[in-house]
């Protein structure tokens, strides 16, 4: 009966309800958080000293109207798009210190996985920044999802402005590797200041 279940789902590391048991999943891995920062060596280097020291980025209000809008617009997703919420953390199919968290899931009726990320702004968006970009196909990588609806929220002085906005993004193969080669060289880093 198992065997029927989305294979995403026998890699879930934390369904994300117990907040601290979530945190420290994550510090035992690479999240897309992580990745979505890696770009050269010095930021590969950078990563690892967070890694192992801790931000000292604690939140400010922009990360805060985030967290209160995130469930708004996460109802939105899941009226418009039949995504669900989600705040369960996953591991990779091939690296269990692969992990990632997305916003919104959705397992479809021919197997295919569809996720969701969720943003606020306070900015108009040509496009979507690099940054989320990795951060959508990392996620793409961990749980095998064929694509993501990113979604962004505007607000001027966090108050929002319209409907939220969304547009697709596919799976990228050549993106994914290159991630997932970052983020091993961030693994290895991590590795040799720890022994």
């Amino acid at each position: 009966m198992t065997d029927l279940l989305p294979a995403y789902l026998h890699r879930m590391v934390t369904d994300g309800t117990d907040r601290m048991a979530w945190m420290r999943a994550r510090a035992r891995g690479i999240t897309a958080t992580d990745v979505a920062k890696l770009t050269s060596r010095r930021s590969i280097e950078a990563a690892a000293h967070e890694k192992l020291h801790g931000s000292r980025f604690t939140g400010n209000a922009y990360t805060a109207h985030g967290k209160a809008r995130e469930p708004e617009i996460a109802a939105w997703v899941l009226r418009e798009h039949e995504i669900s919420p989600s705040q369960a953390l996953f591991h990779a199919e091939t690296d269990l210190r692969h992990l990632a968290t997305p916003d919104g899931l959705a397992h479809r009726d021919r197997g295919a996985v569809e996720l969701a990320e969720i943003k606020t702004t306070n900015k108009e968006w040509r496009s979507i920044p690099r940054n989320y970009l990795r951060q959508v196909w990392w996620q793409q990588y961990v749980l095998g999802a064929e694509r993501t609806l990113v979604v962004w929220e505007r607000h001027e002085n966090f108050v929002p402005v319209g409907d939220p906005e969304c547009r697709w993004v596919d799976r990228d193969e050549s993106e994914i590797e290159r991630l997932v080669n970052l983020a091993g060289q961030l693994i290895d880093v991590l590795i040799t200041r720890t022994t």
